[in-house]
């Protein structure tokens, strides 16, 4: 079928189409669940295990028990991804990890919890977003590059084995598999001891099978297509960047996985809140005061280029491929939330901090 829709579309055709109905499925579970690194950090900052933890840790894992499966059953091989054949930068993970937690904590989402929120009429986060995205496009092309390329070389991995952490640690992807199963078994437990809605937590499980249906979308292309493919799943700084300057360059898009993600994601957000109702115009206001969403949006521009993605691009999509790198960056991504959000405790109001949304 693949081969069929190649011939008569083309590959651009086929891998903006793809990324679109990822993105609806990746959207529409984002919001509905209110997924959210973010929201999750914080809890573990304030020594809670609590219901947007689990809704984090219910997607994360079946994002891993689904890349594993499709690995196990020979549907997917992620060797020749980007996140494990390419040189990779663990200075770059460290650093930019933790410079992108401290700014989502700032600007009260992550880039995919702000494209998503922009979705439902969120003024404050559309705006956030579209700084971050400018300052990701200056990071990785422009005037920050060079200082991104210095930060990232301090450290480097070679691709391959070296990065692949499942052969650093001796491990099968059938056993990755199993020990994402009992995880994400645990998780389900932990939402459900929260009382977490039952569509909640399959709108957690959707997002985390976004992640397994990019990779199997792109990987099915690129085994039928005569061109060269790269492999991808959802991630959101590179494709939001290269969709802005798109528009902004260019009279017709360069047809990509990305290119369709984006919108995608949109599109699902929207239709969600459309349809529970949940949609509303929200503002800058005295308690959401616009400096502090710039710096975040700056912070995590840059820190997600220096670390080889964003929360999901590097966090789930990244760690769904065990690459090295991705693990890394994560890890530091909540060091940097909960040392931030702890600072921003400690010296503003001593009362719990736990809206999930920005």
């Amino acid at each position: 079928m693949i081969e069929t829709l190649l011939d008569r579309y083309g590959d651009g055709t086929v891998l903006a189409a793809a990324g679109a109905l990822v993105g609806l499925v990746f959207g529409a579970g984002a919001q509905h669940s209110r997924f959210c690194l973010r929201a999750a950090t914080v809890e573990v900052a304030q020594g809670l295990l609590g219901p947007r933890l689990a809704i984090w840790l219910i997607a994360f894992n079946a994002g891993v028990l689904c890349v594993q499966s499709l690995v196990v059953a020979g549907w997917f091989d992620p060797s020749a991804s980007r996140q494990l054949a390419a040189t990779g930068s663990l200075s770059g993970a460290i650093i930019g990890g933790l410079m992108f937690g401290c700014g989502m904590i700032l600007a009260r989402g992550c880039a995919s919890r702000l494209l998503v929120l922009s979705a439902t009429g969120n003024l404050r986060a559309l705006i956030t977003g579209l700084v971050l995205t400018i300052v990701a496009q200056m990071s990785l092309r422009g005037a920050l590059s060079p200082l991104r390329e210095t930060l990232a070389g301090i450290w480097t991995v070679e691709g391959g084995a070296g990065r692949d952490l499942l052969v650093l640690l001796h491990l099968t992807p059938a056993i990755a598999a199993i020990f994402a199963g009992l995880a994400l078994i645990i998780s389900l437990w932990l939402g459900q001891r929260h009382r977490l809605r039952t569509s909640h937590m399959v709108a957690a499980l959707c997002v985390g099978g976004a992640i397994g249906l990019g990779w199997a979308l792109t990987y099915a292309v690129a085994q039928n297509s005569f061109g060269v493919v790269p492999l991808s799943s959802v991630t959101f700084t590179g494709p939001s960047a290269d969709t802005l300057m798109g528009l902004v360059n260019s009279r017709a898009l360069p047809l990509s996985f990305g290119i369709g993600l984006v919108p995608g994601v949109f599109a699902g957000a929207a239709l969600m809140a459309l349809a529970t109702g949940e949609a509303r115009i929200e503002r800058f206001g005295v308690d959401t005061p616009m400096e502090r969403y710039l710096i975040g949006a700056v912070l995590m521009g840059f820190g997600s280029m220096l670390a080889g993605g964003c929360a999901v691009g590097a966090g789930m999509s990244g760690g769904s491929v065990f690459a090295l790198t991705a693990w890394v960056a994560v890890t530091c991504m909540w060091a940097g939330a909960m040392i931030t959000q702890r600072a921003i405790g400690s010296a503003g109001s001593s009362a719990p901090v736990t809206p999930p949304v920005a």
